[in-house]
């Protein structure tokens, strides 16, 4: 059982990372607030109340997916894009002594030139991990990459969902999605 609660944790985001004012975000729209992944990501007891309550979520998939399997197949690695999710599965990785796998925006032009940092085996069983999802976007390009390498996308799990159709686009990719907190458990109301 987790000794971070789900509002204790809103309360804590709402504080350090809400940030009032008009932003325009990765999908090109406009908002009169912004989630700053930062100030949460790089803050330690922040990121460690966030890594339980992921820690928690990976484990109810990966039971789910055993028992779903048979008992032979549950959630072999953790993955996250780009900048914000690169704490989040390193955080959990080591929490649960799973291998993860970083996905840059695009490739890079030098040395290995790969999408993908890590190791990924063909059949993997994946969790992507997400900062702050609004419509979705990078997280299904994310999941796109990580098919393309040959691995199962089991879920997204976001510490944030503003509540924009990340949820719809996701689930519309095949992968399930689930968020800890959404703008509402901030105290977001447009």
């Amino acid at each position: 059982m987790s000794t971070t609660t789900h509002e204790a944790l809103a309360g804590a985001i709402r504080e350090a990372a809400v940030l009032r004012g008009e932003f325009t975000l990765r999908s090109g729209a406009t908002s009169n607030y912004y989630v700053d992944k930062y100030r949460f990501t790089t803050k330690p007891e922040l990121l460690r109340a966030i890594t339980e309550l992921l820690v928690e979520r990976i484990r109810d998939i990966d039971a789910a997916e055993v028992r779903g399997t048979g008992g032979d197949r549950g959630v072999d690695r953790l993955a996250g894009a780009e900048l914000g999710g690169i704490p989040l599965v390193t955080a959990a990785g080591l929490a649960l002594s799973k291998p993860f796998v970083f996905i840059r925006n695009s490739k890079k032009e030098y040395g290995t030139a790969k999408r993908l940092e890590g190791e990924l085996t063909p059949t993997d069983r994946v969790v992507l991990l997400e900062d702050i999802a609004t419509t979705g976007g990078q997280s299904v390009e994310a999941v796109e990459t990580l098919r393309e390498a040959g691995a199962e996308v089991l879920a997204v799990i976001a510490v944030v969902d503003r509540l924009e159709g990340a949820r719809q686009n996701i689930e519309r990719a095949g992968v399930r999605f689930e968020a800890l907190l959404t703008k509402r458990d901030l105290g977001i109301e447009e």
